[in-house]
């Protein structure tokens, strides 16, 4: 089991899979999302590919970096490369954006969706709570950087995973570990809000997750 937001994915669309492989999610997440991210349905030109991979590599890291500009010009500078190169390349900073956010959580949305799936009810949000905080505090400064950016791949799997999440609650529910008097989509945001607001405390905190975990997963019982 990897160690221990509601936001993110869908969001690796040139992310070096060693760059996410401490945020949580298994390894081989992270993989085949690259992998999917760099199919295409035609032919490109080898530079064209490696200017992409330069510039989302650029982006991420600069991503992972709160305080910092993310302007065409940085991340062209980090990529190694011309603005004008970067805005070929994806057609704006919009596009770029989307597809470096859209490409760090759809490994995510990925995961939950296979712990739903696979484990017995309850133990899915269980298990995913503590993986979304590690997530969200390794990018939580994504949220920050899309405010009124035209970025629909990343807002599909946000809503996507808001989803997903609502399932893991109902499905708990069901099984009778979440007590039933608070709606999923209630729950679902409770769950994302305190999540997030986790993952920003600096500096990090195991402690404060893990106390985290426990008031939230007590509070989410059946009364007794």
């Amino acid at each position: 089991m990897p160690p221990p937001e509601i936001r993110i994915r869908s969001f690796i669309g040139s992310c070096s899979p060693a760059r996410l492989s401490g945020t949580g999610i298994p390894v081989e997440y992270v993989e085949g999302a690259f992998h999917l991210s760099m199919s295409s349905g035609t032919p490109r030109r080898a530079d064209a590919l490696r200017n992409r991979r330069l510039a989302l590599d650029a982006t991420t890291a600069l991503l992972a970096e709160p305080g910092t500009p993310l302007t065409v010009e940085n991340i062209a500078r980090r990529a190694g490369l011309g603005a004008a190169t970067v805005v070929r390349t994806f057609g704006g900073k919009d596009a770029l954006l989307d597809a470096a956010v859209s490409g760090l959580l759809a490994p995510v949305v990925q995961r939950a969706r296979d712990l739903l799936a696979e484990t017995e009810s309850g133990q899915a949000l269980r298990l995913f709570i503590p993986e979304l905080i590690a997530f969200q505090a390794a990018h939580h400064a994504a949220s920050d950087q899309l405010g009124g950016l035209n970025v629909p791949t990343t807002t599909a799997l946000r809503g996507d995973l808001a989803r997903v999440m609502e399932e893991m609650v109902e499905e708990a529910q069901r099984g009778g570990a979440i007590r039933t008097d608070i709606a999923p989509s209630v729950a679902t945001n409770l769950i994302g809000r305190t999540a997030l607001a986790i993952a920003r405390t600096q500096p990090p905190s195991q402690q404060l997750i893990d106390a985290y975990l426990a008031v939230l997963l007590q509070g989410l019982r059946p009364p007794t």
